[in-house]
């Protein structure tokens, strides 16, 4: 390492320690949504093979979830396979299948998980899934389902339109059944039908890679969340930039329409 790049370093590490000390004394977002978006386009770059990128995604994800924690936010949720992804290549989507179910299962498996009470969830339309992966699904979750420090959700096969229609549906069904008057439906009833029910709904959502939209991604669950959009690839995320997310978030003013 030439005297140059260790200057540059030495104060990325100082800029990196003073941020960290400004975001711990203000208000740190409860839940954090991430649309993890650049895998692909890094790898291509590099010309890599996607599946390489997904790899390298997954490997991020694993440092995110240490940043979460220091900082003090108590839920994640990742948008991590959507249901217009299944139209990708056989092989991207084959491949892609296999990461999850090595991941969740490691994951579960994984003795910080257990230390620090992190749940793990998966939601989306996972009878879409293939058996396996359904079947490492139910072994992370079953085995973290006592855990209520940190929840981690993970979304596989996810639509956020999709997710409304499903609560459309059960609560159709609870009016047809007789559970449930049609006036007494409120939002809060909607609320409870959501993969995310039990949970409040994000206070931040950030996107990777530079593209600023939402793509289908917790649509009921966003109408007031605060979004940031960074310009770098998912792989590329570092933790200085995580940070400025925070500290975007902090220096907003949160009306709720008021």
């Amino acid at each position: 390492m030439d005297l140059s790049q260790g200057l540059v370093d030495t104060a990325y590490r100082a800029y990196e320690k003073k941020l960290l000390s400004i975001i711990k004394k203000g208000e740190i977002p409860k839940h954090i949504g991430i649309i993890m978006d650049g895998n692909r386009r890094f790898a291509k770059e590099l010309w890599m093979e996607p599946t390489k990128g997904h790899e390298l995604g997954k490997d991020k994800l694993e440092e995110v979830l240490e940043w979460c924690r220091e900082i003090g936010v108590k839920i994640l949720t990742v948008y991590a396979f959507s249901t217009e992804n299944f139209r990708r290549s056989r092989e991207e989507v084959e491949r892609l299948i296999k990461l999850f179910i090595e991941s969740l299962k490691k994951a579960a498996d994984d003795e910080r998980v257990k230390k620090y009470g992190i749940r793990i969830r998966v939601i989306g339309q996972t009878e879409l899934l293939p058996e396996q992966l359904r079947d490492a699904i139910k072994y992370a979750e079953e085995k973290t389902k006592d855990h209520n420090k940190f929840h981690l959700n993970v979304a596989i096969a996810y639509g956020g339109r999709e997710e409304i229609v499903r609560a459309i549906r059960e609560i159709a069904k609870e009016v047809k059944e007789g559970k449930l008057e049609i006036d007494e439906i409120t939002e809060e009833t909607v609320r409870r039908h959501l993969y995310t029910g039990d949970l409040p709904d994000p206070d931040l959502i950030l996107r990777t890679s530079g593209e600023e939209r939402i793509s289908n991604f917790l649509l009921w669950q966003s109408a007031y969340s605060e979004f940031y959009f960074a310009d770098i690839y998912w792989p590329t995320f570092r933790k200085i930039d995580f940070l400025r997310a925070i500290r975007a978030y902090q220096l907003r003013h949160r009306r709720f329409g008021r």
